[in-house]
């Protein structure tokens, strides 16, 4: 083992906390800045030319995460047998498949209900149906319209419009709900680091980061963001529970596979991949995921093939769970609307919003 690598492994404890706390702060200085009207300092020809330049903005995003997905793809062609990654589909047992089907879709529940906790902390008038029905609207845009505003824009969007809340509220209403996600994921990346012993990672050094992380986030969130910080502990609590429906469902995959070793490298490497696939630069992670389960499966000399494809499982299943946001694409009345704003209108309009 050189010298090199034991830094790397160690590295990988802190990386994602020190993520947490890059977002939280680029957030104090968004929120906390002066504002600035824009248009009273650039008039109406700067107007014109800055949404020119915000149109060919989206569609470069778009073509940059297409072009980064069919890559991505593409390596992954080269080092995986696609025939094989078939065969093994085939032979999959169809129970379990549907039994993490469930678990995916329970877990989505609970984050509905956490990100429902942060709206109700700060006053927005909806109840719980109402708001899993939009979430499962912004799940559907996040995985099908992944070059254009998402979901969480989407939702921003449409819930200024219809309560009139303030946009920077639900920005950090939503923000913070995904920064509590990220939290859950980095703290169970960080436990499965102990039952593997083949990383060289003492014991200690994940407990230490975590515990560190954790106060350190709390501390600025209760600085800062006192209206979050008194739910910080139940919201917390329903982001673990999350992941963990996520990571039964991916122990349901492997049983579905015939899997019967060791669990821990592969949902080591699962959780890793999930972390990558955070990076907004392919299609909702596709792609991204599949490379850092091939470097996983390859750094834990894991079967290469099982690991690509209980990804690429995983990414369908949270394809169809998205796609019941379609029915209130097609029903609004479902949302208590005659129409719902079309994408485009909402891109035009989300940087008034904040």
């Amino acid at each position: 083992m050189n010298a090199i690598t034991i830094p790397i492994r160690h590295a990988l404890c802190f990386m994602p906390f020190i993520d947490i706390l890059f977002v939280l702060s680029f957030l104090i200085v968004h929120l906390y800045r002066k504002d600035r009207d824009l248009h009273d300092i650039t008039g109406k020809f700067m107007e014109e030319n800055i949404g020119r330049r915000k149109k060919w903005g989206r569609i470069a995003k778009t073509l940059l995460k297409v072009t980064v997905t069919l890559i991505a793809l593409y390596w992954v062609s080269t080092k995986v047998n696609f025939l094989d990654v078939r065969d093994a589909l085939l032979r999959s047992n169809f129970f379990y498949l549907l039994l993490a089907l469930l678990m995916y879709f329970i877990s989505q529940l609970i984050a509905s209900s956490r990100l429902y906790g942060y709206f109700r902390g700060i006053g927005l008038p909806i109840n719980e149906t109402y708001n899993l029905k939009l979430y499962l609207l912004g799940l559907f845009y996040n995985m099908f319209l992944p070059g254009g505003i998402g979901g969480d824009g989407y939702k921003l969007y449409f819930l200024r419009k219809k309560f009139g809340i303030s946009g920077k509220k639900l920005f950090s209403a939503i923000f913070f709900d995904r920064l509590s996600g990220l939290w859950a994921l980095s703290l169970i990346t960080a436990a499965l680091v102990i039952f593997i012993p083949q990383l060289g990672i003492p014991n200690w050094v994940p407990i230490i980061v975590v515990l560190l992380g954790t106060i350190i986030y709390y501390l600025l969130l209760w600085k800062f963001f006192k209206t979050f910080a008194g739910s910080f502990f139940i919201s917390h609590l329903k982001a673990v529970g999350a992941w963990s429906f996520q990571i039964i469902a991916v122990i349901l995959l492997l049983y579905a596979l015939g899997f019967e070793g060791k669990f821990s490298p592969y949902l080591f490497t699962f959780l890793l991949s999930s972390l990558v696939a955070v990076i907004p630069l392919s299609a909702g992670g596709l792609g991204l995921r599949e490379m850092a389960n091939v470097y996983g499966a390859t750094y834990f000399s894991l079967d290469t093939h099982l690991a690509v494809l209980i990804s690429l499982l995983f990414y369908i299943i949270a394809l169809l769970v998205a796609f019941g946001g379609a029915y209130f694409i097609f029903r609004p009345d479902a949302l208590g609307e005659h129409r719902l704003p079309k994408a485009d209108e909402v891109e035009k309009e989300m940087d008034n919003l904040l």
